[in-house]
């Protein structure tokens, strides 16, 4: 079993900061992608940015410049820092992994809970 975490959320002003944090855990065997989701009430779920297993980044548009996703493979650990933080960033935030794990060797998508994050003056 793959056990997403995130935390850091909460409320800031425009232009203020955040980094949220995602604790990961259980036996994975390999890992295919790791990254941020987010949804807005009425809005379909999008990536935010995403580290793939062959290497790089990639990052929604609206957020390029902004947000930096990096992780910490020795303390199993994803993050993303946000920065000049919008009106428009207010979502949920989900931290996301498709791994597979030994128990399978199937590849298959895990989600954190969610982290609210709400930008407002």
């Amino acid at each position: 079993q793959v056990q997403l975490v995130e935390s850091g959320g909460g409320l800031v002003q425009p232009g203020g900061s955040l980094r949220l944090s995602c604790a990961r855990s259980g036996n994975i065997f390999s890992t295919a992608f790791m990254g941020w989701y987010r949804q807005a009430p009425g809005k379909q779920r999008e990536l935010v940015a995403q580290i793939p297993a062959g290497g790089g980044t990639n990052y929604a548009d609206s957020v390029k410049g902004r947000f930096t996703i990096s992780r910490d493979n020795a303390k199993n650990m994803l993050y993303l820092q946000m920065n000049s933080l919008k009106p428009e960033d207010t979502a949920r935030y989900y931290c996301h992994t498709v791994a597979s794990t030994h128990s399978t060797d199937v590849y298959r998508d895990y989600w954190g809970q969610g982290t609210q994050i709400t930008v407002s003056s």
